[in-house]
């Protein structure tokens, strides 16, 4: 299987850009402004989450980047885990004290469910809007979705927006889970087991 060449690996470097464009493709999605429904505050908190959340990527070399910096893949390798002691720093600064405890019900219902075994695990992806409808949020997937069925490990998931459920299940994602907490938006938590055919999704 050919590398994408239009799929960069991110750097410390890149990653105000990476920060930008996620903070972008993430500013229509339910649960992100569930939890920082001002607009400011979302600005201000967004890009600290996305850096707990999954910006050890960057430091094991497992960030990706669309050329142009169209979207951005943040995937953690087996055995590498986002940084817990930081979200909940987030988490406690930045959520309004009416629903922290929604969100941390949130955070322990995806670590409930989440897969144990060694896998990927894509806690951020996202595509800036202007360029969206072209393929590259699938390219971004397929960049490490191949080196799953290469490795013969999982990759794991949580779908914060339904729109995305369908992309998602095209590239062999099965939805395994339900995560809800007070009047939060649903997310589903997805698995792909590998493939053995060797196939494109």
């Amino acid at each position: 299987m050919m590398p994408d060449p239009f799929i960069l690996t991110a750097r410390a470097p890149d990653w105000e850009r990476c920060l930008a464009v996620l903070t972008l493709a993430f500013s229509c999605d339910p649960p992100c402004r569930w939890a920082w429904p001002d607009p400011q505050q979302y600005l201000e908190a967004f890009p600290r989450f996305a850096r707990a959340f999954g910006g050890s990527a960057i430091d094991h070399g497992t960030a990706h980047y669309y050329e142009g910096f169209c979207g951005v893949a943040l995937w953690l390798s087996p055995g590498t885990a986002p940084d817990e002691a930081s979200l909940v720093k987030v988490i406690e600064d930045t959520i309004a004290d009416e629903r922290k405890g929604a969100m941390f019900s949130i955070f322990e219902q995806m670590d409930a469910l989440h897969l144990r075994e060694a896998h990927w695990y894509l806690p951020l992806i996202g595509v800036d809007p202007a360029h969206q409808r072209r393929g590259i949020g699938s390219a971004l997937l397929n960049h490490v979705l191949n080196v799953c069925d290469a490795q013969k490990v999982s990759a794991y998931l949580e779908a914060t927006n339904s729109r995305n459920v369908g992309l998602y299940e095209r590239h062999g994602f099965e939805a395994v889970g339900r995560i809800q907490a007070g009047d939060s938006p649903e997310i589903i938590s997805m698995l792909r087991k590998p493939r053995d055919d060797g196939q494109d999704c």
